[in-house]
């Protein structure tokens, strides 16, 4: 057994992560607690079950192996859960579900490597995400420097929240680089996301050192990312505040804009946690072009992935 680490989920054939068909790693543990975020099971390190409600026939089946006799639904009993997984061995309707699971990272690998083929065929390869891929640095390099050594491309997706020189080795593997950056205002960074964003602006600006002085044009890509959501960030100042700090600190990255989805909403229930945000939306369509054409009058070219 080897480096072990918590994966909330290994999603093969992805295609909105980074080019061709890639495998998306997502790495439990998330310093930022983003109102909106749609995986809140990446919040802490720890195993998890969840309990879909809609799901269930109540058959049973899982409190008769239950070893601590927690009932169908477990989310009014969880804090007795140990996470063994015997309910989600037997529940035929996946109603019991593994959210976390703590892996060896040899086993990850080697789960990886099965669909080698559509990597080569379709320049696809691994991505990193989360929760936050940078809070398992010792996972993070011990997987970057084995899919490095096979030849396979690799990509993160990070929020920008971690110490830069602890995961260099790793981000210095990437052949391209999603960053976060959800607000410019660091007050309203804090409200709606827990933490300030002095850290993560640093971090956009470091990348820059990943490019190689004697050798230009090397290093990874990089892609600044602005989840936009209606009467949080999608102001044009923010916008426009946005792309000019990127021009400045980073002028060869291009940026992209992701409207808000509330696709996770129904892990909140499986989690047994409230989840009432009414106040968040996406813009529209012409919404969405307009800050586009902010974003590139401030000489930043648009990145869509999606």
């Amino acid at each position: 057994m080897g480096v072990l680490g918590y994966i909330m989920q290994m999603q093969p054939f992805s295609v909105n992560d980074g080019e061709g068909i890639r495998t998306t790693i997502f790495m439990a543990g998330c310093p930022l607690r983003c109102k909106w975020c749609s995986n809140p099971e990446g919040f802490s390190q720890r195993e998890i079950i969840g309990w879909y409600q809609r799901k269930c026939i109540g058959c049973g089946d899982c409190v008769r192996v239950c070893p601590q006799g927690i009932g169908i639904n477990m989310n009014i009993e969880r804090d007795r859960c140990i996470s063994c997984g015997k309910c989600t061995e037997v529940c035929s309707q996946n109603a019991r579900t593994r959210m976390v699971t703590y892996m060896d990272a040899d086993d990850i690998l080697s789960d990886i490597h099965k669909h080698r083929l559509f990597y080569a065929y379709s320049g696809g390869g691994i991505t990193f995400s989360g929760g936050e891929a940078t809070s398992q640095p010792e996972l993070l390099d011990y997987l970057t420097s084995e899919i490095y050594d096979m030849g396979y491309s690799m990509d993160i997706e990070t929020s920008g929240y971690f110490d830069f020189e602890s995961v260099r080795p790793s981000l210095e593997r990437m052949d391209l680089i999603f960053m976060d950056l959800k607000h410019m205002d660091p007050e309203k960074h804090r409200y709606y996301t827990g933490v300030p964003n002095d850290r993560i602006l640093e971090n956009i600006k470091n990348l820059g050192t990943l490019r190689s002085i004697d050798r230009p044009g090397h290093g990874p890509d990089i892609v600044i990312r602005i989840p936009v959501i209606c009467g949080v960030n999608d102001s044009e100042d923010n916008i426009r505040q946005s792309a000019a700090y990127v021009h400045k600190v980073l002028p060869e990255a291009r940026m992209e804009l992701l409207p808000y989805h509330s696709f996770g909403m129904i892990k909140y229930e499986a989690l047994g946690i409230p989840y009432d945000h009414p106040e968040f939306s996406a813009p529209d369509k012409e919404r969405m072009d307009h800050l586009k054409d902010v974003i590139m009058s401030e000489g930043i070219l648009i990145a869509d992935y999606r």
